[in-house]
């Protein structure tokens, strides 16, 4: 079965598509459009289809739409219901829900030669939920645990994967949803809603949870499965905070008593979970599972051996889920995930055609790995774009900002290149085996889904990556898997006795990640960073911004 899988409804339009059970390529429409999370998720742009990434996914595997089999769509609008009815105070909601029903039409515009009749609807929280039982390695039987903002009339599936078949166990009701909640507070802290929640984790770290019991009358468990999570008046809590505002030791402290108060309701609801299924292995997906401080509690303190969460664990990621499902329900037998570098990549031959239409001096040393290493030993940083795009919001080693962990001002200059606020951390990159010296907590961790303890001996050792909190958010390497990354690692070590490399992501504040090479281009033409390490060439500023008028035959070296 060759399955297109479309996420298009609420944001983080995305595509994927699924060929006799195996993952070929997948990608958001935010890396083809650079419009951050490819639009906003009001009614009025319900309509809008990921048709770049669409048209891509087809292009990689030599398909015309008239070749697939089926397109899941990742919401069914026969199971929504008004939104009145659904205690939500949004009175164009009827619009999203028409235009789900007009999706087959519309995609047959946007893809010419698909015939609609093969358009499926695929309920919004099982796509999310497929997106982690189908994904993960090792799931034939598993828990799978979904949280987002909403979905058709719930906002939470509990459910189990057993072979082919995944099983739902219970569901929570709209208006209660975790996500939501978590929403309006990023709103209230001056964030942008439906964007900036990972903001409000980070700001957590800052503050103490001083509100939690106040906040506990509002948001808790219900001990069945269930929740309650609506209502909370935050502006009793604290003052609403200006995007422009500094924020205050009241905005860190109600963010931490939100946090605190998320992570005891999923730690209930994991609880329950396992009590009914009694699986060793809980998979996670749906927005709230982006939040890697909740997933560590979980994996510390919950009953599962081991929690494996999507990469794309957001709405883009039920583009892949809904055709895992469609692959399963058709007799495929669905592969786990390969990575989460599913996007675009482009050979040798032709990034040094871009460089060259670019008019950039640029040369191929040796061991593109060991320049990249020696820079930034030399405290430089690099702009690293090498293989696949990821699939998702992390970086993960194809599209990332290095730079040396040891100087603790680099956390600062990282986020001034970038241009966002101080209170964010960086993570680390470490190779796998390396890993368990430095860090505690759930290893590996190759997606950066959790925070892991830094060891007391580390933490002046590498101070950028260090949170305020103790903390990391590491990203662990797999030399079989990323075997360049590795390379590199390994090199900047032996010239530092360092293992670790800051990672973040290759892009700027309120733009999504680079994906092609013309982003690259851009962003390092603009950003303050010294080498641009595409894939075996190296971009040097020195070079780049060099006065003199030597001609274009001179300026490109060693091509």
């Amino acid at each position: 079965m060759r399955i297109l899988g479309i996420n298009a409804l609420f944001h983080d339009p995305a595509a994927a598509l699924v060929i006799d059970g195996h993952t070929v390529a997948a990608a958001e429409e935010e890396r083809f459009s650079r419009r951050k999370h490819g639009k906003r998720p009001v009614p009025f742009s319900a309509w809008e289809l990921p048709e770049q990434a669409a048209a891509w996914c087809l292009r990689r595997a030599g398909l015309r739409p008239q070749d697939l089999d089926a397109v899941a769509y990742s919401f069914d609008p026969a199971l929504a219901r008004p939104a009145g009815e659904l205690g939500l105070d949004d009175p164009w909601d009827h619009l999203r829900q028409e235009y789900a029903r007009q999706a087959p039409d519309f995609l047959r515009t946007a893809l010419p030669g698909l015939d609609p009749a093969i358009v499926r609807f695929v309920p919004h929280h099982m796509a999310h939920a497929a997106s982690g039982a189908f994904a993960a390695e090792g799931a034939d039987t598993s828990s799978v645990l979904v949280l987002d903002g909403r979905g058709e009339c719930a906002s939470h599936l509990a459910a189990r994967r057993v072979h082919s078949r995944l099983e739902p166990l219970y569901a929570q009701e709209l208006p209660h949803s975790l996500g939501l909640v978590y929403e309006e507070l990023t709103e209230h802290l001056g964030f942008l809603r439906s964007s900036d929640e990972f903001k409000v984790m980070a700001l957590a770290s800052h503050g103490r949870p001083r509100m939690l019991a106040e906040l506990r009358r509002y948001v808790h468990p219900t001990g069945d499965g269930g929740f309650r999570a609506a209502g909370v008046p935050w502006a009793e809590f604290c003052a609403r905070r200006g995007p422009e505002e500094a924020w205050t030791q009241d905005h860190a402290d109600v963010a931490a008593s939100a946090q605190a108060v998320l992570e005891e309701t999923l730690l209930d609801l994991v609880r329950w979970l396992h009590g009914q299924t009694h699986d060793r292995l809980l998979t996670m997906a749906g927005g709230v599972a982006l939040n890697c401080v909740a997933n560590a509690r979980i994996a510390a303190e919950g009953p599962f051996h081991r929690v494996w969460v999507q990469p794309a664990a957001g709405d883009a990621g039920t583009a892949l889920g809904g055709a895992l499902l469609l692959a399963a329900r058709e007799g495929d037998e669905p592969e786990p995930m390969p990575g989460a570098d599913l996007g675009r990549d482009w050979t040798d031959a032709e990034l040094g055609a871009w460089l060259k239409t670019a008019a950039v001096p640029f040369d191929r040393p040796p061991d593109i790995a060991a320049t990249v290493a020696e820079t930034l030993a030399d405290n430089g940083v690099v702009a690293w774009f090498q293989g696949r795009s990821e699939f998702g919001p992390r970086a993960l080693g194809h599209r990332s900002l290095l730079a040396h962990p040891g100087h603790a001002g680099n956390l600062e200059r990282l986020n001034d290149v970038k241009g966002r606020e101080q209170f964010r951390p960086v993570a680390p990159m470490v190779l796998a085996e390396r890993a368990g010296e430095l860090f505690t907590g759930q290893i590996p961790s190759p997606y950066m889904l959790f925070v892991h303890g830094v060891a007391p001996e580390w933490r002046e050792r590498i101070p950028a990556v260090v949170h305020v909190d103790g903390t990391a958010r590491i990203q662990t390497v797999d030399g079989r898997t990323e075997p360049l990354v590795a390379r590199m690692l390994t090199e900047f070590e032996r010239r530092t006795g360092l293992p670790v490399v800051v990672n973040t992501s290759l892009n700027t504040a309120g733009r999504p990640m680079v994906d092609d090479p013309r982003d690259a281009l851009e962003c390092f033409g603009s950003s303050p960073v010294d080498l641009l390490a595409i894939g075996p060439y190296a971009v040097r500023r020195g070079d780049f911004f060099r006065s003199d008028d030597t001609d274009d035959a001179s300026r490109r070296r060693g091509v």
